[in-house]
């Protein structure tokens, strides 16, 4: 008996924790319940809350359509009454006629009987039933303002939660490059009608491949882009490389970026290397401008023995005040009427292109090519080891192309801004119009050291622009000139103004003007 005690024990003990368990499991039930019911009645009002705004404008269409039924219905209801008042009164006019002749057809007096007759046809003539239109003026058809659903319907049963779009895809191979310009294509992998707008995004990068974690620039971002493609307009190159990424977006979300794309935008950076002017020279980052005060007080007599009875750049007054320059390296590099300053950056292969803009009350510039071993006295266009074109508003105007001292006059407009063209392997210095890329001379050289970018100005000022790529017009119109064989002959008839210099070693071979 006492074992089967310890047994019911056991039993009653396992009864109690799984009564316990059970009652856990009923209240965790319940709690779960509880929840389920709030948790749902907070969708359904977030449901609601969504929808009240479509709500919203079907109770507006539709009391504005019930108004334009009740209208209608007031409309259709005052022609009939109308109608049917005027026809009704015809009726008791054309009855009360009708009684009138038929009484008269007893009247035995042939005088009253003929008045009679004649008053009964003059009252048909008049009477309101024979001038009403009997047709109603309007129909019990409402049909014109009833409204079919369907589609709407199956719109909205149609309707769920936006998907997001899917990453684009960069075609690289529709991807250009030219004139400073970067068009961007892309293309989604699967059609999706319901993105509204892209997000381009882009940096610049001296890293070719994809974009580093540690990357000096940050992401500039153009959005709202409505088209799968996108052209970035007047970019200064002053990078190797861009990077390029790209991500659709619809009304609830944006989607994942696309695989990032490397362009290469290689174009010539360089800039005036300020230890290499004259003292007169005030360089900045992008621009250099003549400064009278700018150098020491030097007497006029102090010039370059190479420079004596040359016709050059007229020299500017002296003034009595005197400066201490501060320090700068080689700022003696260039002295007395040589008004020069250098690039900051050698040419040694490749091709090249550059603008430079003058100020307008500029007196005199000159813009073009020298080697380094460019003397301290020397002017451009007066050594054999300088090219340019030379513009002189002082005095007496003058726009020429200047090499070992010889010059050649351009019967062409002097440009607001001018392009300078350097091919160093063919051996070509062209310049351009800037503006409109008209060719305005171009020599022919054959380089036997690197070249720097070379400039000469007095009375005025230059501003520089540089990291640009070789136009499209000026490639184009190298390519068609290089194809005719690049002799002087040729290539002279494309331009009447061009002017072709052959040099093969310090002593050059000139073509006489």
């Amino acid at each position: 008996m006492d074992s089967q005690k310890d047994a019911l024990q056991r039993i009653i003990a396992t009864l109690a924790n799984k009564n316990e368990e059970l009652q856990n499991f009923i209240e965790t039930l319940n709690h779960t319940l509880g929840r389920v019911q709030v948790n749902s009645t907070q969708v359904v009002s977030d449901l609601e809350e969504e929808f009240d705004t479509v709500y919203s404008i079907l109770d507006e269409m539709k009391e504005s359509m019930i108004n334009t039924i009740k209208q209608e219905t007031v409309r259709k209801s005052h022609e009939l009454q109308n109608q049917l008042t005027q026809s009704t009164n015809a009726l008791e006019s054309a009855e009360e006629l009708l009684e009138f002749a038929n009484n008269a057809l007893h009247i035995a007096d042939e005088g009253e009987f003929t008045k009679a007759a004649k008053q009964i046809k003059d009252r048909v003539t008049m009477a309101p039933a024979f001038r009403l239109t009997m047709k109603p003026k309007a129909t019990d058809n409402m049909t014109h303002l009833m409204v079919d659903f369907s589609q709407e319907r199956q719109l909205l049963q149609g309707l769920k939660f936006l998907p997001v779009p899917r990453a684009p895809e960069i075609v690289l191979g529709d991807c250009l490059v030219i004139d400073n310009e970067v068009t961007v294509t892309w293309r989604i992998p699967v059609e999706d009608s319901k993105i509204d707008h892209y997000i381009l995004e882009y940096r610049k990068t001296n890293h070719e491949g994809l974009p580093r974690v540690k990357d000096e620039q940050c992401w500039e971002v153009v959005d709202n882009i409505k088209t799968s493609e996108y052209t970035l307009q007047g970019l200064r190159f002053d990078t190797k490389f861009m990077n390029f990424r790209v991500r659709a977006c619809n009304k609830a979300a944006a989607g994942d970026y696309s695989d990032p794309v490397t362009l290469e935008t290689r174009a010539f950076n360089f800039g005036f290397d300020s230890t290499s002017s004259h003292l007169n020279l005030k360089v900045e980052d992008r621009s250099v401008e003549w400064d009278p005060q700018g150098g020491k007080g030097v007497d006029s007599k102090v010039k370059g023995k190479e420079n004596k009875g040359r016709s050059g750049t007229p020299s500017p007054k002296r003034t009595s005040v005197t400066r201490s320059p501060a320090p700068r390296g080689a700022r003696d590099r260039f002295t007395g009427e040589s008004y020069t300053v250098l690039g900051d950056t050698s040419i040694e292969s490749g091709q090249h292109y550059w603008e430079v803009k003058p100020q307008k009350d500029c007196k005199s510039y000159s813009v073009g090519l020298a080697y380094r071993n460019l003397g301290k006295f020397d002017q451009l266009g007066k050594t054999n080891t300088t090219w340019c074109i030379h513009v002189n508003n002082w005095l007496q105007n003058s726009f020429a192309a200047k090499h070992n001292n010889k010059a050649k006059n351009l019967d062409v407009p002097v440009p607001d801004s001018i392009g300078i063209y350097c091919d160093f392997d063919r051996g070509q210095l062209s310049f351009y119009n800037a503006e409109n890329k008209q060719l305005l001379h171009t020599f022919k050289v054959r380089f036997t050291q690197p070249v720097v970018p070379a400039f000469m100005v007095w009375c005025g000022g230059l501003t520089l622009s540089t990291g640009l790529q070789i136009p499209s017009a000026v490639r184009s119109f190298q390519k068609t000139e290089n194809g005719l064989g690049g002799s002087n002959s040729s290539i002279s008839q494309q331009d009447p103004s061009t002017v072709h210099f052959c040099c093969k070693n310090v002593s050059s071979c000139f073509v006489d003007f």
